[in-house]
């Protein structure tokens, strides 16, 4: 699904929507009413923002690299990894260390985690992400379960690079596990609303408790870092209730906080 949108100045984008699961890897998605999916489009319209150093982020940069220089840019952090193939992803890898001491991983099995597609990622992603982890790290976060990073497509032509979860540039991550073994669940500690504001002034979860307002210093420090030009919570809709959404999206110089 592609919402236009039309921005001020009359510049217009094409802003995709994430198709995104609540349960975990391979669940489906439902396709919704033409009246909810204009209400998405003018919600998500007001939360997007144009900086005027866009072309100087880490999202914007991350996003522009080759395979080769984003594979480069691995080595040069000492991130293990190891290349993968996998359809409408244009650079596949999958992390085989952690990043910054923080393990990105699903909930499945470990004896079956070295060969699951949905621990796929765009190289260009892993790089976003360990920057996540850096700020992760901070807050005393040791490990990440996520729904999916990459979900294969049943079918996709040859030449048609994927975005989202279909080129493996997003992550749905629900959970957050500290040193102590404690875990901030984004589906019972946010504390959002539909529509809330996220970050900024006036922002903030209700009730105010430790856990979610570690939630919220993560997601928002994220945020000014311009890490994702995507990043959806349950103040989105429901289908995130559960998860935060964090997307590397190529080409653009837009961002969407919601």
């Amino acid at each position: 699904m592609v919402f236009a949108l039309a921005l001020a100045g009359g510049v217009a984008l094409s802003l995709a929507s994430p198709v995104v699961h609540a349960t975990g890897p391979g669940a489906g998605s439902s396709t919704k009413p033409a009246q909810q999916r204009s209400r998405r489009t003018s919600s998500a319209t007001a939360h997007v923002t144009t900086p005027s150093d866009a072309t100087n982020t880490p999202a914007y940069h991350y996003a522009q690299l080759s395979q080769a220089e984003c594979e480069a840019e691995l080595a040069g952090r000492h991130i293990d990894f190891v290349r993968e193939t996998a359809t409408a992803v244009e650079q596949p890898v999958r992390l085989t260390g952690p990043l910054h001491g923080v393990v990105f991983r699903t909930d499945l099995a470990d004896k079956v985690r070295s060969t699951s597609p949905y621990e796929i990622a765009d190289c260009r992603l892993v790089l976003a992400l360990d920057d996540f982890a850096e700020i992760l790290s901070r807050h005393d976060i040791v490990e990440v379960r996520h729904y999916s990073i990459y979900r294969p497509p049943r079918s996709w032509p040859e030449d048609k690079p994927g975005a989202q979860h279909v080129g493996a540039l997003s992550i749905d991550a629900g959970r957050f596990i500290d040193r102590t073994g404690a875990v901030l669940d984004v589906d019972r500690d946010f504390h959002g609303a539909i529509g809330a504001k996220t970050c900024g002034d006036g922002a903030g979860p209700r009730p105010a408790t430790p856990t979610a307002l570690t939630l919220r210093a993560i997601l928002c420090e994220t945020a000014e870092r311009r890490l994702f030009n995507v990043m959806l919570t349950p103040n989105y809709n429901r289908p995130h209730k559960n998860h935060f959404h964090l997307e590397v999206t190529a080409g653009v110089t837009w961002f969407l906080l919601h």
